[in-house]
């Protein structure tokens, strides 16, 4: 240790704790935290007023990004010329900045997360929005302070008139702490500022009425608004941002997705690449293809669509695992009064009104000081004006201008400042027009005074003026909203992207499912070919035809008693021709299981309606069930167990009633029982169900129930080789549940066995689907009714010995079908 040196022990956690404290106060004071009343972190801050004090305006010429950084550098930020160059960057980016405050010219990036060309290359000048955040900065209005080597001063804070914080956001990480605020409309601000300024009581509900929500300079739609409501309320929340969509369909009838806008901050060439890596690992299905075609007219990233997949399926997918829907945090720090503090809305706009209010005082009291220098001055001038005779001959007589002033001062009750005025007058003020001017000036000034004096006086002035400028930075600035509002999630339903138009859903014996437009189908007369239906394996044919419309919910049940739930617009679209997808990618349906029966639901969710309804099962064997249809009321994925099937049966079909019904249930053999509905109690869905009827013998199974409510419909009863009958309902007895039946068909070798059992009127039309596919539509207006117990009639005519009718369906009949085109179309592709 060298002479006069001298150790002090220190304790090291103290002094590391001290430290410690210093360097995070000074990142979270002088780096990372935005200052509540210009919104800006020094950096940003030192960047304009550098800019401004090198005279670079909107209305002046362009100047090098580097002789900006190297002014910055040098007189005001002593950091990194990279953290300079990068913080002007950011204020020239439109998709950055709600409100960009730099006027960029060159290279400064992409919305693709390119990087700025190097600041040598690029140049800038001051955004015209900018020059408002120093307007009245040489009027005293803020506190200025010694710069880094006290060469030089820089203000400690900008006298903004526009509410920075909230227009254009802040985001940053301290010690400990860290601030996210997102960007608002600048009108929206303003209308909620000025509605604070005159109602001082306002309530949150209102101003969020006015305010809205946040809006991103990328535009996007705000999904779900509680975040939103949060972050108003406490100063923190989570707003759901999500892509901007819309479907198209090209002219092969291929559907696309096209996306025009992204949430902030989302690099758009990743969100592209992600998507594409999840479409080649299959995580998403049902795109084949994505490009991008963004040019200077806008964003427009287009994904081409499989032709079975549905649209909103893809596009649910494409939100949950991409960056198509993100989440900002919104966490509302800045610093008040030198410390951070966590803000809610009404104390962000106060802040900045306080703040306004400070510049407008400050403002006055210095135009206030100048008027009364300027008005001290004239005064003097017009008294030696008054006294112009004496005024020279005392400046003629006086050795000196020293002795000239003190004579001045003396003979005329001046100060030193006034006679110096006089002294430093020219003489074109001796001329008539020039004194004229002089007390008109005088005069001017004096209202001047007083009409600042008053202003200092009077709150509500001060209040009115910064009211008046900010409403006319929103006549500058102001714009319209980017970003849409969805207010509650709930609200945006994939119903919306079809229309409510009725299907024919038809599946396959191996399990392929399609809808098609009941329109594709036309009406032909009684004994007619058939058009040709789905294209099928040959050891496959369509098994279930079922109508519904696109809004409806399924619910499919399979032979071995599950149910499943899918909303029709998750069926894939085919033609009559396709084949159709399998159901197995649909359902999580075991792979030896099929589907037999379905129920179409209008509504799982209102109390009333799945209270008082019920789900009907039969089985093969003749069992049949009732359970509450609110037993279905909760879709799962996997879906549940209705009915709990005994050995050697399967479920062959499922109806809904509202439990004050009669149910016939007919079999192969031709027999078929009618009896009251309420002979069955209401029962679980884990039951096994009773005896609806007695089976013929062991060879013998039911092939449909029909479920009646009142006794105006038909009986219409199908055999496997084509004939049909329409008998009168009246015809079938009631009798207790679990008996043989009555006969319902003559079964005759030419007939074969009963098929299929359907309730009908003169407004249905029936489908009639063989195994070979040709499908057929005819009226059932064309069929006369006749007595149960004969063979009935023909209804389509078989092109092969082999051939049989493999499922029928009954469908409302269409007024727009033309019968003699509808039996041409069928002629065409037949012989096609």
């Amino acid at each position: 240790m060298t002479t006069g040196e001298r150790i002090i022990r220190i304790n090291i956690e103290e002094e590391m704790k001290s430290a410690y404290i210093d360097y995070s106060m000074s990142v979270i004071v002088s780096r990372a935290l935005p200052d509540v009343r210009d919104g800006l972190k020094p950096v940003h801050r030192r960047v304009l007023f550098g800019m401004g004090e090198l005279g670079i305006t909107a209305s002046k010429p362009y100047k090098k990004s580097a002789r900006i950084v190297g002014e910055v550098l040098g007189k005001y930020h002593p950091h990194g010329d990279s953290s300079v160059y990068m913080t002007m960057v950011r204020m020239a980016q439109h998709w950055s900045l709600r409100y960009p405050l730099i006027d960029g010219q060159g290279n400064f990036g992409s919305v693709d997360g390119d990087s700025p060309a190097a600041m040598r290359y690029t140049e800038a000048r001051m955004d015209k929005i900018a020059e408002e955040t120093l307007s009245d900065l040489d009027k005293d209005t803020v506190d200025m302070v010694p710069n880094f080597d006290e060469s030089l001063k820089e203000p400690t804070v900008l006298p903004t008139r526009i509410p920075n914080l909230l227009v254009n956001g802040a985001s940053g990480i301290a010690v400990g702490m860290a601030t996210n605020m997102p960007p608002h409309n600048l009108s929206d601000t303003i209308d909620a500022i000025v509605t604070t300024i005159d109602n001082k009581e306002v309530e949150m509900d209102e101003l969020i009425k006015i305010i809205k929500a946040p809006d991103f300079p990328t535009g996007g739609t705000i999904y779900g608004y509680q975040g939103v409501r949060e972050a108003f309320e406490t100063g923190r929340g989570r707003v759901v941002i999500r892509s901007k969509t819309n479907i198209e369909t090209d002219e092969k009838g291929r559907e696309k997705i096209i996306v025009t806008e992204i949430p902030y901050m989302v690099n758009k060439a990743e969100l592209i690449m992600k998507a594409a890596d999840l479409i080649n690992d299959k995580k998403i299905d049902g795109i084949s293809n994505v490009n991008d075609e963004s040019d200077r007219n806008g964003m427009r990233i287009v994904f081409d669509l499989k032709r079975d997949a549905i649209a909103n399926v893809v596009l649910n997918k494409l939100f949950k695992y991409t960056q198509m829907q993100t989440s900002f945090s919104v966490n509302n720090i800045a610093l008040v009064k030198g410390r951070p503090k966590l803000l809610n809305l009404r104390e962000l706009i106060d802040n900045f009104v306080e703040h306004r209010h400070d510049v407008v005082v400050r403002r006055t009291q210095y135009e206030l000081r100048q008027a009364e220098k300027k008005a001290h001055i004239l005064k003097g001038l017009i008294i030696a004006l008054d006294h112009i005779d004496e005024v020279i001959a005392l400046i003629r007589g006086s050795k000196t201008p020293e002795e000239a002033k003190n004579g001045l001062m003396s003979n005329f009750d001046l100060d030193e400042v006034q006679a110096k005025a006089i002294l430093d007058m020219r003489l074109q003020k001796l001329t008539g027009l020039e004194r004229e001017k002089l007390h008109e000036e005088y005069e001017e000034l004096m209202k001047l005074i007083d009409h600042l004096n008053a202003i200092l006086a009077n709150e509500s002035m001060r209040m009115d003026i910064i009211k008046e400028e900010l409403m006319e930075v929103k006549a500058k600035y102001g714009d319209e909203r980017r970003t849409d509002i969805v207010y509650a999630s709930e609200e945006f339903n994939p119903e919306d992207f079809y229309a409510d138009e009725e299907m024919v859903i038809t599946i396959s014996h191996m399990g392929y499912i399609k809808r098609t437009p009941l329109a594709e189908f036309k009406t032909q007369h009684r004994g007619g070919v058939g058009s040709k239906g789905s294209i099928t394996r040959e050891e496959d044919f369509l098994e279930h035809m079922i109508m519904a419309t696109m809004h409806n919910t399924m619910l499919f049940f399979t032979e071995k008693g599950k149910c499943f739930w899918l909303k029709v617009y998750e069926i894939p679209e085919g033609t009559k021709q396709s084949k159709g997808r399998a159901i197995q990618n649909l359902l999580n349906i075991e792979p030896d299981d099929n589907v037999k029966a379905y129920i179409n639901v209008l509504n799982l969710k209102e109390e009333e309606y799945i209270n008082n309804n019920y789900i009907v099962l039969c089985t093969k064997k003749g069992v049949v069930k009732k359970t509450p249809l609110e037993a279905y009321s909760r879709p799962r994925v996997n879906g549940v167990n209705a009915i709990t099937i005994r050995e050697g049966d399967q479920l062959l079909e499922a109806k809904l009633t509202n439990g004050k019904n009669e149910i016939l249930i007919a079999g192969r053999s031709g027999k078929a029982i009618r009896f009251a509905e309420d002979q069955v109690r209401s029962m679980g869905r884990t039951a096994s169900g009773v005896r609806g009827i007695t089976l013929k013998d062991e060879s013998d199974a039911v092939v449909g129930m029909i479920c009646v409510e009142n006794g105006e419909e038909d009986i219409l009863v199908v055999s496997e080789n084509g004939y049909g009958k329409r008998s009168n309902i009246d015809d079938y007895r009631i009798t207790n549940r679990g008996g043989k039946g009555v006969k319902t068909i003559s079964i005759t070798e030419k007939t074969g066995d009963l098929i299929a059992i359907k309730n009908v009127t003169d407004n249905d039309d029936l489908m009639i689907i063989n195994k070979s596919g040709i499908t057929i539509r005819l009226a059932v207006s064309d069929l006369r009714v006749m007595g149960r117990a004969t063979q009935g009639v023909r209804l389509i005519n078989l092109s092969k010995k082999s051939d049989s009718i493999a499922a029928v369906a009954k469908v409302n009949s269409s007024n727009e079908d033309d019968e003699e085109k509808g039996a041409e179309q069928a002629t065409e592709n037949t012989e096609e």
